[in-house]
């Protein structure tokens, strides 16, 4: 079965850079796009961005600017990097994907899904 496995969340301070990691197995990772999505406490889970399987990436509003998505399909695995982080970028974040080629900007878009990383900025 699809697996995800995220990694890389830590304490950091506002203005850090961060770098997450995300492992999948269990599906053809070259052919699938993958995306990422955060969640906060007391609020719904937010669109980050995603990759495509040609390592075309489309970034959210929240980190547009800030955060690159790139991915190893020699590795199975996918990143996440944020720069010039804020507290408000506080959340756990999670890798997902359909194990296909279609990636959107929805949960609904989305079949499977990592356990997600803790990210804590502080200020």
């Amino acid at each position: 079965q699809v697996q995800l496995v995220e990694s890389g969340g830590r304490l950091v301070q506002a203005g850090d850079s961060l770098s997450l990691s995300c492992v999948a197995s269990g599906l053809t990772f070259s052919s699938s796009a993958m995306g990422w999505f955060r969640q906060a406490p007391g609020k719904e889970r937010e669109f980050v961005g995603l990759i495509r399987r040609l390592g075309i990436p489309v970034y959210g509003d929240s980190v547009k600017g800030r955060g690159t998505i790139s991915r190893d399909n020699f590795k199975n695995t996918v990143y996440l990097q944020m720069n010039s982080l804020k507290p408000e970028d506080t959340a756990v974040y999670y890798c997902a994907t359909t194990g296909t080629a279609y990636g959107g900007n929805k949960q609904a878009d989305y079949s499977y899904w990592g356990q997600g990383t803790q990210v804590t900025v502080s200020s």
